[in-house]
């Protein structure tokens, strides 16, 4: 089948979870999303969740574990940080080959096309950028040991950790030669901050990321943890610093929205962040190329995954060797820019 997922088992299996389904269900593609694939799944009395699965085709070791973000977001449940509610996971062969996740529904807006972002007022535009930082900070708070996540990842030094993995990816995902991601590697490998604390990283915070409210803009809910890991709290602005582009940047792309009037500039959100947690950002430069150069590394891997199996194209389409290009050129200039 096209859609990666047998209807009539999953529908089967949500059926027995005693949550009032009533069939027949629907499922629907949703997002932007090119690595784990979302479902919105909708009954007859109108009730709705989300569903997760990996992508299609071979994937490399350990990376999509629905299994494993759904343990995160069990952990959040009663914390600060919106996330959606879990609802069960399935590992069993008889309702799909891969492990699958049931969540809540969580109605608001993603911003992840600029026609949505259009249709946003340009102060509710700043209001997502500003609930964005509280987002984060909420993130960068959570107890790791009160929420049973101490041991969700390495506690050696992060920037290492992610160089190592991302160089390693690199090698397994590449269709063919990128200098500039060596360069790239080499320049973050000689220019590592010292971290200061390890707290819980999203991995991956970004406008696409995030649903929040058409009317106020506030994030009412963060998706999309497969990346989250334990390691540097500025990880993560950086990483919101690299998909935000602004109107006057030579290269933008991929994600347009922040370009709009209303979002805060980079540097509005950084020294928010800032103001929020009292952390001393002036590190944030590094993480910022170090976040570019992952991107063009997954857009890659991305780019790989859609050849390998149309399916796994989302509609907004797959990276090109153009955009990744591209996001390489940003990379450098970043890294130029900050004298990295």
């Amino acid at each position: 089948m096209t859609t990666g997922v047998d209807f009539d088992a999953v529908s089967e299996w949500i059926g027995g979870l005693g949550i009032g389904a009533v069939g027949p269900l629907t499922f629907d593609r949703v997002g932007n999303g090119q690595s784990n694939l979302t479902y919105s799944v909708a009954d007859a009395s109108g009730s709705r969740w989300v569903l997760r699965r990996p992508p299609l085709g071979t994937l490399l070791a350990s990376a999509h574990d629905v299994v494993r973000e759904y343990k995160i977001l069990s952990a959040l449940q009663n914390t600060g940080v919106p996330v959606p509610k879990m609802i069960a996971v399935t590992e069993d062969p008889h309702v799909s080959d891969v492990p699958l996740v049931l969540m809540s529904y969580v109605d608001g807006i993603v911003l992840d096309s600029m026609q949505k972002a259009e249709a946003t007022a340009p102060d509710i535009r700043r209001a997502v950028g500003s609930s964005m930082t509280s987002a984060l900070a909420s993130i960068h708070r959570v107890d790791l040991d009160s929420v049973g996540l101490t041991d969700l990842a390495s506690h050696k030094p992060y920037a290492e950790r992610q160089l190592k993995r991302w160089r390693t990816q690199w090698q397994h995902t590449q269709t063919r030669e990128v200098p500039a991601i060596d360069t790239l590697a080499e320049r973050l490998a000689a220019n590592i901050p010292d971290q200061r604390e390890l707290t819980l990283v999203h991995g991956d915070f970004h406008l696409n990321n995030v649903i929040t409210s058409p009317t106020t803009g506030d994030v009412v809910a963060v998706v999309d943890w497969e990346l989250c890991t334990l390691g540097d709290p500025l990880a993560d602005i950086g990483g919101l610093l690299a998909y935000w582009p602004e109107a006057g940047d030579a290269v933008a792309g991929p994600f347009m929205a922040s370009t709009l009037p209303g979002f805060p500039t980079r540097q509005e959100l950084t020294a928010d962040y800032a103001a929020k947690t009292g952390r001393d950002v002036t590190a944030v430069g590094f993480w910022q190329v170090l976040a570019l150069w992952k991107l063009s590394i997954i857009a890659e891997g991305v780019m790989r995954r859609a050849e390998a199996d149309a399916r796994n194209r989302a509609n907004a389409g797959s990276p090109t060797t153009t955009l990744i290009d591209d996001i390489v050129a940003r990379a450098l200039s970043t890294a130029d820019d900050i004298g990295l």
